[in-house]
């Protein structure tokens, strides 16, 4: 038996401004209708296992709704209570398959690739189950194209025809000229992060090399809390647990480590170059997303969102404009945006976290304009769906409903709205807003107080048990 494991609590700095910290690069359709997340489930072979979701607990629902959508069925949906890099993670997938009495080949992909063969792709999955089966723990390596800076790479022994190479060494990503060497020497594939092991075997190697991350996971998983659909790592205990990747954890020191080789073209998507590579271009070597007007541009990516872009005589850059954000680089220096980030991270600014529109498991909301003592937003909520009943002690919010019918709850009253019509919700007053139609409901919500943060809203019943 292979049971799919998807990794998906990653927040894809390397593409901001697309990719947030709470929507992040996996949620987006970046290479056609569906998303990163939604490809991954979908190119699993169909005799495989329902795959476990390994996600931040701040993009379950964003997991759940992506897997309705193409009518995905599920082993669970683990929650990481804070990311604490692969390693951790898998062992919180080995421990739940062993628990329910299997010892299954766990496959383990991240949720944000780009595979192009999906017979390839088959074929490696085949060989790997094998050699899995063996006791052996597979790395699934791609064959350089180019000397590339980006990526992390396995040194084999290729000196035998085979289809599985002993492991010499990890790389982590080299500088240009050290890539050219890789490159050249025909001993080293890409790191695609792919991985395929019996739960069992990399328990054991775990419990080996880093005891205390077995541990940890253990006693996190053995308090483990089933919220709706998901399952609930105990945070307490897991916050104590060492942050390492599997590479540096196990498959580094490990002996029972081999590379099959993945004989597809593929790309973990971590930068704008190369989503570049992996896109439909135009006569001028260009990608072009949005209402985007060129002249003399080359070999370039341009992507705009809600307004006219328009750029003249430049090649070689990326231009990402978002709604409150905008990105113009050099495209051989888009790696460089991690240290963007890292000053955004230190301003504490709030646009690496979400963008101007936040999606709830209800819908979502658009903050149209802000100021002193005011804010704006454009609520859209879903059919069926409803808000938390909740209270504000900063602010008093004043509802227009501008499509649908709503029902307000705003104290002891239960009313509806239809068009054109609206409501008041003084401050520290209980209200709810509710759609109880077929069709999306939207409203117009104005803020007004001394204080309009999203953490002054105090929950007394919520559908989604959020805190």
């Amino acid at each position: 038996m292979i049971i799919p494991v998807i990794l998906s609590g990653g927040s894809g700095t390397r593409l901001w401004p697309l990719s947030r910290t709470l929507f992040p690069k996996q949620f987006f359709s970046l290479l056609n209708d569906t998303t990163l997340f939604q490809d991954t489930i979908l190119r699993l072979p169909e005799d495989l296992s329902d795959p476990l979701i390994i996600c931040n607990e701040e993009h379950r629902f964003l997991v759940a709704e992506q897997l309705r959508q193409i009518g995905s069925n599920n082993s669970g949906i683990i929650l990481e209570p804070t990311g604490k890099n692969t390693a951790p993670a898998i062992a919180l997938a080995a421990l739940k398959l062993i628990d329910n009495s299997q010892d299954p080949s766990l496959l383990v992909l991240s949720a944000d690739h780009l595979i192009n063969d999906n017979k390839a792709f088959q074929k490696a999955i085949n060989i790997a189950k094998t050699y899995s089966e063996q006791g052996k723990l597979v790395a699934f390596g791609v064959k350089p194209t180019k000397p590339e800076t980006g990526y992390g790479y396995i040194e084999v022994d290729n000196s035998l025809d085979t289809k599985c190479y002993d492991i010499q060494s990890f790389k982590e990503k080299p500088n240009l000229t050290n890539a050219r060497n890789y490159l050249d020497s025909g001993s080293y594939y890409w790191n695609s992060g792919i991985f395929m092991f019996k739960a069992s075997e990399y328990l054991d190697e775990l419990n080996k090399f880093e005891p205390e991350i077995l541990s940890i996971c253990r006693k996190s998983y053995n308090k483990t809390d089933k919220d709706l659909d998901f399952l609930r790592i105990n945070n307490e205990e897991f916050n104590n647990c060492p942050e390492k990747s599997i590479d540096y954890a196990v498959m580094e020191k490990t002996k029972n480590g081999v590379v099959i080789p993945l004989e597809s073209n593929w790309s973990d998507i971590g930068s704008w170059d190369a989503l570049w590579e992996a896109k439909h271009k135009d006569d001028n070597n260009n990608v072009i997303t949005g209402d985007v007007i060129l002249e003399k541009v080359t070999n370039s990516y341009i992507q705009g969102t809600n307004r006219l872009l328009s750029v003249i005589g430049l090649s070689d850059i990326v231009v990402i404009d978002t709604q409150d954000a905008l990105l113009v680089a050099d495209k051989k220096n888009v790696q460089n945006i991690k240290n963007i980030v890292e000053k955004l991270k230190n301003e504490k600014r709030g646009e690496i976290i979400n963008h101007r529109k936040v999606y709830r498991p209800w819908g979502y909301y658009d903050s149209i304009d802000s100021g002193q003592g005011f804010q704006v937003k454009r609520i859209s909520v879903n059919p069926g769906s409803k808000l938390s009943l909740q209270k504000h002690q900063h602010r008093s919010e004043h509802w227009v409903v501008i499509n649908g019918i709503a029902q307000v709850t705003c104290g002891k009253k239960v009313f509806k709205l239809k068009e054109n019509q609206s409501a008041y919700i003084p401050k520290g007053e209980i209200h709810r807003l509710e759609n109880r139609e077929k069709t999306p409901l939207e409203i117009i919500e104005i803020q007004t107080g001394d204080y309009l943060g999203e953490d002054d809203i105090i929950r007394l019943e919520d559908d989604y048990e959020r805190n």
